[in-house]
């Protein structure tokens, strides 16, 4: 689609440093879960060499009718001056790009296994599902250092309430471990084995940091997985 101007209607804390905006709708703009657009600030006040538009993936489910975006809030000029935008401020927009999506066949399970702000295309993937009820069997396996750290847990637990075929399992890195009672240490083998009982049936979803995705393709790969059923999506804390 071309590009077009629209405005910001909220923004709102999910996590530790980390914000969701929420946008206004293109006329008649309809995108895949797991797709992402390019957004352009308009006469920012401060800009450095990386310039002034980002890609960011879509957070809810086109049947959720709404365009969110969520980022980690970092210490660069694009990220500062998206921060500081008021209610009605105007970016450019372009989308929507991207294959990054759920596989068709329901009868193939899908494994996410994601890092931080990785969850954004993957919550958009497990909202439309439940929504329309498919009979994908869906895992998430979802590290964040610490609970305060992980945005959209109670989305994802309620997905999970509402899902027979979803199973949820946040893991923590460096959680208090008086106060949390899940997974915790990083993803491995063994965890992976443990929610996952065959591991070359499933199509593989992985998203977040570029180290901890290259890490976890080489996991999987060791593990026994099919390399061609590996899809991944690099975040970078730009």
């Amino acid at each position: 689609m071309a590009k077009e101007t629209i405005k910001l209607i909220r923004k709102e804390k999910v996590a530790n440093d980390t914000m969701a905006f929420h946008w206004e709708m293109p006329d008649g703009f309809a995108f895949k879960a797991g797709q992402f657009g390019d957004f352009t600030l308009m006469n920012p006040n401060e800009t450095d060499e990386e310039g002034n538009s980002r890609e960011f993936s879509f957070v809810y489910a086109p049947s959720e009718n709404e365009l969110v975006t969520t980022t980690r809030l970092r210490d660069s000029a694009y990220k500062r001056e998206l921060e500081k935008l008021s209610e009605g401020s105007e970016v450019t927009f372009d989308g929507p790009i991207g294959n990054f999506t759920l596989h068709k066949t329901e009868s193939t399970p899908a494994v996410f296994i994601i890092g931080g702000i990785g969850i954004t295309p993957i919550r958009s993937m497990i909202a439309e599902a439940t929504k329309q009820q498919t009979s994908h069997d869906m895992t998430l396996l979802f590290s964040n250092s610490k609970p305060e750290d992980a945005p959209f847990q109670s989305d994802l637990k309620k997905f999970e309430e509402q899902n027979p075929n979803f199973t949820f399992v946040p893991v923590m890195t460096q959680a208090d471990s008086n106060e949390w009672h899940g997974e915790t240490g990083y993803i491995d083998e063994d965890m992976l084995k443990r929610y996952v009982s065959d591991v070359t049936e499933p199509i593989y979803y992985l998203s977040g940091p570029g180290g901890m995705v290259n890490d976890m393709y080489d996991m999987l790969v060791e593990a026994g997985a099919n390399e061609d059923n590996i899809r991944a999506e690099e975040f970078y804390g730009y």
